[in-house]
Formats: structure tokens, C-alpha cells, sequence
């Protein structure tokens, strides 16, 4: 599983066997339709699994996440995570229309 940081600065997040022909496939614009548009991109972040099914998942979980959580998990602030996943909900005042 590896995050790309793009150059409109979002992220793309994405699995695969071989990192290095992916990121040559990125490079080229030839890796996904997101990311062909928004060249050059950077790898910030990685994580190998022994299965793939393993780094699917993990990919899936990622792009689920909030771009707070996603450069937590970059910068290696893995402490930030849980309440960074705590969702936030606003109170929504009643208002008085006559």
C-alpha cells in the first residue's frame, strides 16, 4: 500500500506488487486517470504486506480517510489516529422564522 503526494498537492492512495513499475507507471501518466492529470507526484508513505488481500484492504481503509488522518499517518504521528478518526458532529442551531 503506498500514498503519492500529487502536484495539486492531494494525495492518491493505492496497492500493488511492484512499487517501482507502479511509480514509473504513475510517472509516466500512465498509472491511473487521477493521477495522470495531476503530475509530477511524490511517494510519502508505504507499507508492505505478505498478501495482497492484505494491502487492498489497507488501501481501501486509507482512502476512507480524512486528509488529517492521512498526513498523520505520513509524518508518523500514529498517536494522532484514533481521535482523528472520532467523527465530529455538529450541533445545528434551531432557527426562528416567523
Amino acid at each position: 500500500m503506498y500514498i503519492l503526494k500529487c502536484a495539486d498537492d492531494s494525495y492518491y492512495v493505492g496497492s500493488t506488487k511492484n512499487l517501482d513499475l507502479r511509480i514509473a507507471q504513475h510517472q509516466s501518466g500512465k498509472g491511473s486517470r487521477y493521477t495522470s492529470g495531476r503530475l509530477p507526484i511524490e511517494l510519502v508513505y508505504g507499507e508492505e504486506y505478505d498478501r495482497v488481500s492484505d494491502a487492498y484492504y489497507r488501501e481501501k481503509q486509507v482512502q476512507n480517510w480524512s486528509r488529517a488522518k492521512r498526513e498523520a499517518l505520513i509524518g508518523g504521528n500514529t498517536e494522532l489516529l484514533p481521535p482523528l478518526a472520532k467523527k465530529k458532529f455538529v450541533k445545528k442551531q434551531k432557527s426562528l422564522v416567523e
